[in-house]
C-alpha cells in the first residue's frame, strides 16, 4: 500500500466522448443501470455501494464485507489526513456519485456535517433521502439528481469533496476534476477513489490490443466511457494548481471483493435478484469474472487520489 506523493508540471490529459449525443447516451445507460440494480445491491450488499477494504491476513474481516466497505471510507480519510480535532472537521461535504447515501450518511454522523449527495439516478436519490429519515439525518444529508459535470453547488461551497467510484462513469476527466475543484472551499480536500488502468510504460502511448479489449468489454456492460491511468489524474490535477496531490494504488486491499461478489451472485438469493433486476444488471454480472481478470493481470488499477486547494 505504497503512498506516492507528486508534484511536477505535466500537460493535462482528457478524456470525451466523441460528440455531446454520446455524452447524453451514456448519461442515460449509466442512470437507467442504477435505476435498476441498486435495489438489488442494497438487499444483498447494504448501503454502500463501493468495494471493501481488506487486510489479506484478517481472516475475521476477510468474511464480513459491509465491514469491509465502511473499512474503505475510514481508510480514504485516513490517507487524506482528515484530523479528528473539532476545529479542522469537515462541516459541509458533497458526495459526488453518492450511491444511495452510504457514505453521505457515514460521513454525516462521523463528523456532524451537512452533506449532499448528487447522482444521475432518480431510484438513488430517493432511496437515498429515504433512508437518511429513517436514520434521523434527513437534516443532514440531503440528495438529488444532478449532473457531476455541472453540478448545481455555487463555487467554494464545500471542505470536503468526496467521489467513491463514480470517477470511472465521467466521460470528461477534465470536466470533472474541475467540477470538484470549483465546488472545493478554498484549503477543502479532495478524495477521489476510481478504478483506472495501468500507468503507461514511457515507451507506450496506450495500452495493448489485449488490454484494450478486456477493459471494452467491461465498460460496455457497466456503462464507462474510456478509461484513464492515475497518472493521467495527476497530471489533470497540477494543471488546476492543486497541492498536496497524493496516490496510492490499493489494488491488492480491493482482492477479496470480487470474487465475494460472483459467490453472492451465484446465490439463489442473488439469482433471484437478478433475474428481478432485469438484462441490464445481467449484463453486468457476466463481466465481473472480467474485473477479477483485469486486476490479476495488473490491466485494472483500484486508485484513490487525494489533494487540497489552496487557500
Amino acid at each position: 500500500m505504497a503512498a506516492t506523493a507528486v508534484n511536477r508540471p505535466v500537460p493535462p490529459a482528457t478524456n470525451k466522448l466523441t460528440s455531446a449525443d454520446d455524452e447524453q447516451q451514456l448519461k442515460k445507460g449509466i442512470a437507467e443501470f442504477y435505476n435498476a440494480s441498486s435495489g438489488m445491491w442494497e438487499d444483498i450488499w447494504g448501503e454502500h455501494m463501493h468495494h471493501g477494504y481488506y487486510d489479506s491476513d484478517d481472516v475475521v474481516q476477510l468474511s464480513d464485507h459491509r465491514c469491509a466497505q465502511i473499512r474503505m471510507v475510514e481508510e480514504a480519510l485516513r490517507f487524506a489526513s482528515l484530523s479528528d480535532d473539532p476545529e479542522k472537521k469537515p462541516r459541509t461535504i458533497v458526495d459526488v456519485g453518492c450511491g444511495i447515501g452510504g457514505s453521505s450518511r457515514y460521513l454525516a454522523k462521523k463528523y456532524g456535517a451537512e452533506c449532499f449527495g448528487i447522482t444521475l439516478s432518480t431510484v438513488q436519490a430517493e432511496r437515498a433521502q429515504a433512508l437518511a429519515a429513517a436514520q434521523g439525518l434527513a437534516d443532514k444529508a440531503s440528495f438529488q439528481v444532478a449532473d457531476a459535470l455541472n453540478q448545481p453547488f455555487p463555487d467554494g461551497k464545500f471542505d470536503l469533496v468526496w467521489s467513491m467510484e463514480s470517477g470511472e462513469h465521467m466521460p470528461d476527466k477534465l470536466k470533472f476534476v474541475s467540477e470538484l475543484t470549483r465546488v472545493a472551499a478554498p484549503g477543502a480536500t479532495i478524495i477521489i477513489v476510481t478504478w483506472c488502468h495501468r500507468d503507461l510504460l514511457p515507451t507506450e502511448n496506450s495500452l495493448r490490443p489485449d488490454e484494450q479489449k478486456i477493459l471494452n468489454k467491461i465498460s460496455s456492460s457497466f456503462y464507462l466511457p474510456a478509461w484513464c491511468s492515475t497518472a493521467d489524474y495527476v497530471k489533470l490535477l497540477e494543471s488546476l494548481s492543486l497541492q498536496d496531490i497524493k496516490t496510492a494504488d490499493w489494488s491488492g486491499n480491493v482482492a477479496p471483493f470480487w470474487p465475494a461478489v460472483i459467490k453472492t451472485a451465484l446465490s439463489w438469493k442473488g439469482i433471484t435478484s437478478l433475474l428481478r433486476s432485469g438484462w441490464k444488471s445481467i449484463r453486468g454480472a457476466m463481466v465481473m469474472p472480467l474485473m477479477i481478470e483485469g486486476f490479476k493481470k495488473d490491466i485494472i488499477k483500484f486508485s484513490i487520489i487525494t489533494c487540497k486547494k489552496p487557500e
